[in-house]
């Protein structure tokens, strides 16, 4: 009986010896957000609690941004991205982190709260920084030419490559100007 304590003390022991340890504050969007990253990691996180980001938050996310850094992990959604983008317009430096939507699933609902430990870590590993300056990546007819246009598989050949490159739900960075026709990532 003892033995099997000790050993279930081990494995407790060494999940905490192998989970990431972070220094910036990883942002999410709920409780349950909370619970599923400190699965996989040792850092402070921060709950927008949704998009109606309190002032307190604010506050806490100003303070963290300046202290130590911000890690942006909202849900593989339309409203997680709408979180990504406004805390990202506030704090320009911060570095995202991107689940691929099929690890995020559970039945209907989306949520970072539902991928196991070993993909939230894998993400992490994958941490996409923002870049500072704009610039042509590659035209519309490259995307074509790559099938991420134009084809019946062309969404999930752009979600295989957000997922390989850690960059995001959809097209999310991509943007195509109209005038010149060109993508652009931000």
């Amino acid at each position: 009986r003892d033995l099997r304590m000790s050993r279930g003390l081990g494995d407790v022991y060494k999940r905490q010896m192998d989970k990431l340890k972070i220094k910036e504050a990883i942002v999410v969007e709920g409780r349950d957000d909370t619970a599923a990253v400190q699965k996989a990691a040792d850092a402070l996180i921060i709950e927008t609690h949704g998009f109606g980001i309190s002032r307190e938050t604010w506050k806490l996310l100003t303070k963290a941004y300046e202290e130590k850094g911000l890690i942006i992990m909202t849900d593989p959604d339309f409203s997680g991205e709408e979180i990504r983008k406004r805390i990202s317009e506030k704090f320009p430096q911060s570095k995202h982190v991107y689940m691929p939507r099929k690890k995020a699933e559970k039945g209907n609902d989306i949520g970072i709260e539902n991928a196991a430990p070993e993909d939230i870590a894998r993400a992490l590993g994958k941490i996409a920084f923002t870049r500072e300056e704009r610039g042509d990546l590659f035209t519309e007819k490259d995307m074509e030419a790559a099938g991420l246009t134009g084809r019946s598989d062309s969404k999930a050949r752009r979600e295989a490559l957000g997922e390989a490159l850690g960059i995001g739900y959809g097209l999310s960075l991509i943007h195509i100007s109209e005038p010149t026709r060109h993508a652009q990532i931000s």
